[in-house]
């Protein structure tokens, strides 16, 4: 069974119809029991840093998942939940985040007035390191994104895939042992997110 992480911020319904579509067992909750018991998590996200984490602080699900992701157990995170597993967000006048990984979030600033913010639609991603969960899906393909800040990993051996724009190359998907993480959404992109989800389905954590 996996859970999908229930913070009151979230596209929570479209990643449990995209798992039900690949004939996966989910469930949508914000019981710490449940997901500590769970064989995969994913932790989704549409919102702001500081309402998720100020919900998370209420439900008292900061220190469970950081137990999940110490005990070995599959992780997913999704946009504004690959966004919380970082150190600090620029956010909302600045947010402390969970600090699963080292670095921050950072708003996008172009120089191009022409350029829109939020970066919203499909982009490409290239790989920079190779995972089961790439299986399956060719480098350079294009996932869905909708958000106006990005992941700023400390640790370059993090940035498993990245994207380009508003004159930045970010880490759009991060990851480290059982941690996997995405900027983009995978429930939203089609086949090949459905690929990628499949692949986490089967992952049992390692690299």
């Amino acid at each position: 069974m996996i859970a999908i992480i229930d913070y009151k911020a979230g596209n929570l319904t479209s990643v449990r119809l995209a798992l039900e579509y690949i004939g996966v067992p989910c469930e949508i909750t914000s019981d710490a029991s449940r997901i500590s018991a769970a064989e995969r998590v994913i932790f989704p996200g549409v919102g702001a840093a500081g309402e998720a984490m100020r919900n998370l602080r209420e439900l008292q699900l900061i220190e469970p998942l950081r137990a999940v992701v110490s005990s070995g157990v599959p992780f997913l995170g999704i946009c504004l939940g690959t966004q919380v597993i970082f150190e600090f967000s620029e956010e909302d006048g600045g947010t402390p985040c969970i600090g699963l990984v080292p670095g921050a979030v950072k708003r996008f600033t172009p120089s191009d007035p022409m350029c829109k913010i939020p970066h919203m639609g499909w982009n490409t991603v290239r790989f920079a390191a190779a995972h089961p969960l790439f299986s399956g899906i060719e480098d350079g393909s294009e996932f869905y994104f909708v958000h106006s800040y990005y992941p700023a990993p400390s640790e370059a051996g993090c940035v498993l895939g990245e994207t380009e724009y508003a004159d930045v190359r970010f880490a759009s998907v991060v990851g480290r042992d059982n941690l996997f993480a995405t900027q983009f959404h995978p429930e939203r992109s089609g086949r090949i997110g459905l690929r990628l989800l499949e692949n986490f389905s089967r992952w049992d954590g390692t690299c």
